[in-house]
């Protein structure tokens, strides 16, 4: 068995890593490098660590872009085989490789007509939205902790990671043909959940793990808030719906705005937060929070016992309306009186929640509460960190609304949850590689693990490769 890293290694982006078991290619993930534009394009168009026509198998954990997002681009250069991932994650694939080839497609037609100008050739989008529907006929589909034989040797089991809506921990049991068909288990951790999510159930635990392949993005940092502060997030609305004006959440479409409609439906349920409009002004958001919908397998108890014995909809309540059309979405400047607006994207960086904030930003009596991180260089970083003016849309925009931040919705584990989803699985781990972290969380953590086991560790480098 030989582990290349092909992506996500040094970075949080681009999860890529090649394992070879018996004379086949199996590609765990295939993510969007996201960087500067003209790097991210090279690097996604080409593949530069192996030719998608000698990969025989993908496993993918889960559906957010940076690990499933060139996976058109994969099939379009010549892969043909299938694609293993969970149910919800094929299903959120389907809209969420979509929006990525629209968003292609803008990007590409707005960047050719300055090329154009400057008499530049023009550029093509990695892939088109036709190719996005045609690698959807490569997935398979399979239950978490349902078995199935992938390869000659080679056993896949999902277990629930806890992160997003279908999200899984790739468990791919082996069978030595040179050391007399002796089975040694290797775990991709994927991306890890928190625990004690709003929505999603705990990270699964995994046994009788050999080696561990592990995502590091919060190696060394910890959330402020645990999760499930809903009564923080209760008061802030509160207080900020009694200026009587418009609370703004910039929110990921998928995951974030269905864990923030869920609080509500709770808050609103209750009594602790009186009614007002809701508005969620994202097709993709929209089309995500419907998926979740067909997916109980998902839940965690409370939420299951909310659907099936106490017979709620747990995203659906009075007063929620739920925009796709642009005109409606343009009509929710012209709304009077206390309301909620839910749109993407989280960090503001994209998508019709810019819209909002340069209508918004400039009344005292609106707020905006951030329920996400924000990288920096981006618009939502600017109005977090309390600047006075930001641009949008090439235009200044003078900050007076209030601006707020809750912690606990991250759908990554911190520190201290990474470490404490390493202890409790069980097995040797005697070889552990860090993936998915800037070098100095990877660093962090890989510290924090040396002092506490005695397996061999290292931090994966781009390119580099492992026999196993």
């Amino acid at each position: 068995m030989k582990l290349k890293f092909c992506g996500a290694a040094g970075t949080t982006t681009g999860s890529q890593h090649l394992l070879e078991i018996n004379g086949k290619r199996i590609l765990l993930d295939c993510g969007l490098y996201q960087g500067h534009r003209e790097e991210s394009y090279e690097v996604n168009c080409k593949f530069p660590h192996f030719d998608p026509k000698q990969i025989d198998i993908v496993v993918l954990s889960h559906a957010h872009i940076d690990h499933s997002g060139n996976l058109p681009n994969l099939c379009k250069q010549g892969f043909s085989g299938n694609i293993f991932a969970t149910f919800a994650t094929r299903d959120l694939c389907q809209i969420m490789l979509a929006d990525s080839a629209h968003i292609q497609e803008q990007d590409t037609e707005y960047l050719n007509k300055d090329r154009a100008k400057d008499g530049l050739p023009p550029v093509k989008p990695l892939y088109v939205r036709e190719d996005a529907e045609k690698c959807l006929r490569q997935f398979v589909t399979l239950g978490y902790e349902r078995p199935m034989m992938i390869s000659d040797g080679v056993t896949l089991t999902f277990y629930d990671a806890g992160h997003i809506l279908g999200a899984a921990q790739v468990l791919l049991e082996v069978v030595d043909h040179e050391d007399g068909g002796k089975k040694k288990r290797f775990l991709f951790s994927g991306d890890i959940g928190r625990g004690g999510n709003e929505i999603l159930r705990d990270p699964a635990v995994v046994r009788d793990v050999d080696y561990v392949l592990m995502e590091s993005t919060y190696g060394g940092r910890e959330h402020s808030l645990p999760t499930g502060a809903t009564d923080e997030f209760g008061e802030i609305l509160n207080e900020a719906l009694a200026r009587r004006g418009k609370v703004m959440i910039p929110a990921f479409a998928v995951e974030r705005t269905q864990a923030i409609l869920y609080i509500l439906n709770q808050l609103f349920h209750t009594g602790k937060l009186r009614p007002v409009p809701v508005y969620v002004d994202s097709p993709l958001a929209v089309n995500a929070t419907e998926i979740f919908r067909i997916h109980p397998e998902c839940f965690n108890e409370t939420v299951y016992k909310f659907l099936f014995e106490d017979k709620n909809d747990p995203f659906l309540f009075p007063d929620l309306h739920l925009i796709r059309a642009v005109n409606d979405s343009k009509k929710l400047n012209e709304v009077e009186g206390p309301c909620i607006i839910i749109s993407a994207s989280g960090m503001c960086e994209a998508g019709r929640i810019r819209h909002h904030l340069k209508n918004g930003l400039d009344d005292p009596r609106n707020t905006v509460l951030f329920v996400g991180y924000c990288a920096d260089n981006t618009l939502g970083r600017a109005i977090r960190d309390g600047r006075p003016q930001v641009n949008i849309f090439g235009k200044p925009v003078t900050v007076r609304a209030s601006i707020e931040a809750v912690d606990s919705f991250s759908g990554h584990a911190d520190h201290s949850e990474l470490m404490d989803w390493f202890h409790r699985i069980t097995g040797p781990k005697k070889q552990v590689w860090l993936v998915h972290g800037e070098p100095e969380r990877a660093a962090s953590l890989k510290a924090a693990l040396v002092n506490e086991h005695d397996g061999a560790i290292d931090v994966a480098v781009l390119g580099e490769s492992f026999e196993i």
